[in-house]
């Protein structure tokens, strides 16, 4: 699966690289300075660096393993074939606890912002609920139809919402102040708090199969992919904690570590600012785009773990994929959305423990020099699992 094949253009690997981007680029991102702001610019970037290159690393780990499958697999498939039905089980288990709850606190979130939308614009009351339906129902037919429209649909949206951040930093940038960038941690045990949230940053690993299936398991052009979706990401991050971070004072953002707070100090610093209108429409942009990334990995995970009647049937498997969150979403979200608080244990299982296991095993089977092979020998591996212990027990110790 290594030789060139003709799904993998220069277009297609950028699009691919885009939606990975938008999987990681989630409304989430807006609570990095809050969950930073305790530690300081530096010190935060350290640690975003860190957990990117841990992230990049396992990315490049699951291409290794997908390269001796077929490039349909999903990671319940190739899990199967390389640890066996117990190995099935575990990644089913993390990749359906993971991806529902981050679909029903998408489903919620963007039904609450259509809602708030349609009645700021058209001046009309819809009920949340409904906002959250309608939401469903259109993100659910763009999946359905297939990855090409979303990689499609996402190219806009994701221009739109880089226009949308790059309208934001530079009305912010002229007032950064280097004393308030100096800022050194208040605690270092802030360090161990911030890893799962900084960590679920970058959680695109769910939608690497549908990426790979995309780009017809092309290596090269889906190292590229994987190179371009998790560096946007991380230059996006650091420059907008640039520029929050170097705006708002640490005893201010700390004082009162909510959305709302940070919205209004950073509107505060701008006279007659539109600052507002632009998160706002960043945040819808995050949202929608990080929510077509995780649905589609979704997606083909259930339509790779159904029977072979179903294989076929995209519209039940996108009924399958959305009713669920979206039942959450509308009659319990509360517990959906206290279960986020540990989508980062279910997102070791599945970034960093299930790749390397994979890999240990794919690497026993496959011993040809021709085939790809991530530098970095068991020493490295055993420093991933090292990076997901520590980061489970930060999420339960802050629990």
């Amino acid at each position: 699966m290594d030789g060139a094949t003709p799904n993998g253009g220069t277009s297609k690997v950028i699009g691919s690289g885009l939606i990975i981007a938008g999987t990681s680029i989630g409304a989430g991102m807006l609570s990095l300075p809050i969950v930073s702001a305790g530690l300081g610019f530096t010190i935060s970037c350290f640690i975003m660096l860190a957990l990117w290159a841990l992230m990049t690393y396992t990315s490049l780990l699951m291409l290794e393993v997908h390269q001796h499958a077929d490039s349909k697999a999903t990671l319940h498939t190739l899990a199967k074939q390389f640890l066996g039905e117990k190995g099935k089980y575990i990644a089913g288990f993390a990749m359906l606890f993971l991806f529902y709850s981050l679909c029903s606190a998408y489903i919620a979130g963007g039904g609450s912002q259509l809602t708030e939308r349609v009645r700021t614009v058209f001046s009309l009351e819809i009920h949340p609920g409904v906002g959250a339906v309608v939401f469903s129902i259109i993100v659910a037919g763009v999946v359905a139809i297939g990855t090409h429209l979303v990689d499609k649909v996402n190219r806009v949206l994701f221009a739109l919402m880089m226009g949308a951040m790059v309208l934001v930093l530079m009305s912010l940038a002229p007032n950064i102040s280097g004393g308030y960038l100096a800022s050194m941690p208040i605690e270092h045990g802030l360090i161990l708090t911030s890893l799962p949230v900084v960590f679920t940053s970058f959680g695109f690993h769910g939608s690497i199969p549908a990426i790979v299936a995309y780009l017809g398991g092309n290596t090269p052009n889906l190292k590229k992919s994987m190179y371009i979706g998790s560096c946007l990401p991380l230059a996006i991050y650091v420059l907008w904690l640039l520029c929050t971070l170097g705006v708002v004072s640490q005893v201010e953002l700390t004082a009162n570590p909510t959305l709302n707070a940070l919205i209004s100090s950073l509107s505060a610093t701008l006279e007659d600012s539109q600052l507002s209108l632009f998160i706002g429409l960043f945040a819808d942009l995050a949202l929608i785009t990080s929510f077509l990334g995780v649905s589609l990995g979704l997606f083909d995970f259930i339509r790779d773990t159904t029977n072979e009647k179903l294989k076929g049937n995209r519209a039940l498997i996108a009924v399958i994929t959305y009713f669920p969150p979206l039942c959450f979403a509308l009659f319990y979200p509360e517990g959906f959305i206290m279960a986020l608080g540990y989508a980062a244990i279910a997102l070791v299982i599945l970034a960093l423990f299930l790749p390397v296991a994979m890999v240990i095993k794919a690497r026993q089977i496959h011993t040809e020099s021709h085939h790809y092979r991530v530098v970095g020998g068991n020493f490295v591996l055993g420093f991933v699992v090292l990076w997901g212990v520590v980061i489970i027990l930060s999420q339960l110790l802050a629990s």
